[in-house]
C-alpha cells in the first residue's frame, strides 16, 4: 500500500458500507457496521418471515437455522452441533455464568482487561452463590504472551473453578494468548470461558483447536453481520452443563433429541431470527472481497495511526508492532487532559465530526482506533490533526 492510496479492491469493499460520509467513523469496534448486500439479505429474511409467519417460524425455521449454523461452524472451526445462536456475546457469557454450580468459597478468575458488562455479570452471579470474582492484574506495556499467562496463573488458587478471559480485550484492544491459557487450565481441571466479542471477522478462529470449554463471539462487529447476531460454543462434553436463561418448548427431558444443546437454545419463544439467518451472507461478503487482504491493509493503516499519534504524544505503545498483538483495532495512549474521557470523545465528535472512543482504564487514557474497509488514510490524518488541536 502506498501512503494516501486505498487499493481499488478495498475501496470497492468499503463503498458497500452505509456509514455516514460526513463523519470520520473510527469506531467499528463498538457495534460494527453492516454492508449493503448483507443488510439486503437481512431485510429479505424479515420480509419472508412477515409474508407467512406460521410457515416460516413453525415449519421452516429449524432447517434454516441448521443451515446457518453449518456455515458459521465451518467459519469458526468446529461442528454445527457445538454452536448455538445468541443475541450478543454478553448474553452468551450470562448463559455460562448462570449455569455453573458455584459453591461458597469458589473463585472465578478474570483479568483487569475484561469488558465491564462481563465483569458485572460474574460479580453478580458470584455474590448470589457466596463465591468470589477476582481479576488478575496485567500491567502495560506487554511484551510477551508468556507474561500474560503467568500473570493470570499467579492468581490461580485451589478454589479457582473457572477462568474468564477475552480473546481480544475491549478497553486495550490486545489479542490475548487464549490457547495457552486454556491448555494450562484444562491440565489443572479449571473451566475456561473465552469472551470473543471482537474476534470473529478480525482474526481467524479454530475453536476445536483453541481448547476453550466455552466461547462466545459477536457476529455483528468485525464479521459485519446485522445487530443481534452472536454465537455460543460449547465443547461436546460441556454442553449438558448449560441451562437456558429462558425455558421454552426446546426443554423437554422426556423427549429425546438429536442434540439437547440445540433443542434448549434453538427455540426460546417468538423472536425475529433474521440476524442469525443472515450470518452466511456476511461470511460470503467477506469471502468475495478477499477479507484477509482487507485485514492486512487495515492493520497497516492502523499501524500508521499508532505511529503518528505516538509521535504526537511522545508516549510509548502498549504492545509490540505485530499482528500477534493487535489486528484492526488498537488502543493508543494519550497524555493527561483536563476533562473526562467521555467529554473528550464528545468534543472530537461535535467539533471535528470524528467518531472514536476515548477509553479510561486503570488510570490511563487511550484513543481506541478501529480501521475497517471503508476507512482511508485521510481519516487517520483528520484524527491526528484533531487530537493535536484538542489536546
Amino acid at each position: 500500500m502506498r501512503d494516501g492510496v486505498v487499493p481499488v479492491e478495498i475501496a470497492a469493499a468499503g463503498a458497500e458500507f452505509q456509514v455516514r460520509g460526513d463523519v470520520t467513523f473510527l469506531n467499528h469496534g463498538s457495534f460494527g457496521a453492516c454492508p449493503l448486500p448483507v443488510f439486503a439479505a437481512y431485510q429479505r429474511w424479515q420480509r419472508e418471515l412477515e409474508a407467512e409467519p406460521v410457515a416460516f417460524l413453525g415449519r421452516e425455521l429449524p432447517g434454516l437455522l441448521a443451515e446457518a449454523r453449518g456455515a458459521l461452524a465451518a467459519y469458526v472451526g468446529t461442528s454445527a452441533g457445538n454452536v448455538v445462536f445468541v443475541p450478543n456475546a454478553t448474553h452468551g457469557v450470562n448463559i455460562v455464568a448462570r449455569s455453573l454450580d458455584l459453591q461458597p468459597g469458589d473463585e472465578v478468575l478474570g483479568t483487569d482487561h475484561e469488558y465491564g458488562a462481563v465483569m458485572r455479570t460474574w460479580r453478580f452471579i458470584c455474590a448470589q452463590h457466596g463465591a468470589t470474582y477476582r481479576a488478575a492484574r496485567i500491567p502495560l506495556p506487554v511484551t510477551s504472551p508468556e507474561e500474560i499467562v503467568e500473570a493470570i496463573w499467579r492468581e490461580v488458587t485451589g478454589r479457582t473453578r473457572a477462568i474468564i478471559v477475552s480473546h481480544i480485550t475491549s478497553p486495550t484492544a490486545l489479542i490475548f494468548p487464549v490457547a495457552e491459557i486454556c491448555r494450562r487450565a484444562r491440565a489443572a481441571g479449571i473451566l475456561t470461558i473465552v469472551d470473543g466479542a471482537h474476534a470473529p471477522g478480525q482474526i481467524d478462529l479454530a475453536l476445536d483447536d483453541l481448547g476453550a470449554d466455552f466461547y462466545t463471539g459477536n457476529l455483528h462487529k468485525w464479521l459485519c453481520g446485522p445487530k443481534g447476531a452472536a454465537f455460543l460454543y460449547a465443547r461436546p462434553e460441556r454442553q449438558a452443563m448449560l441451562r437456558p436463561l429462558v425455558v421454552s418448548w426446546g426443554w423437554d427431558p422426556e423427549r429425546p433429541g438429536d442434540s439437547p444443546f440445540q433443542d434448549v437454545f434453538g427455540w426460546t419463544g417468538t423472536d425475529d431470527p433474521s440476524a442469525y439467518l443472515t450470518v452466511p451472507a456476511a461470511i460470503a461478503f467477506q469471502r468475495q472481497h478477499d477479507w484477509p487482504r482487507v485485514r492486512a491493509w487495515a492493520h497497516h493503516l492502523l499501524g500508521s495511526a499508532r505511529e503518528r499519534i505516538g509521535a504526537l504524544t511522545g508516549l510509548p505503545q502498549i504492545a509490540p508492532d505485530s499482528p500477534e498483538w493487535w489486528g484492526q483495532m488498537a488502543a493508543i495512549p494519550l497524555p493527561p487532559f483536563h476533562m473526562a474521557g467521555s467529554e473528550m470523545q464528545r468534543r472530537l465528535y461535535d467539533e471535528f465530526a470524528i467518531e472514536v472512543p476515548i477509553v479510561e482504564w486503570e488510570g490511563q487514557r487511550f484513543v481506541r482506533v478501529s480501521i475497517q474497509a471503508y476507512n482511508t488514510p485521510a481519516d487517520v490524518e483528520r484524527l491526528v490533526d484533531a487530537l493535536a488541536r484538542a489536546l
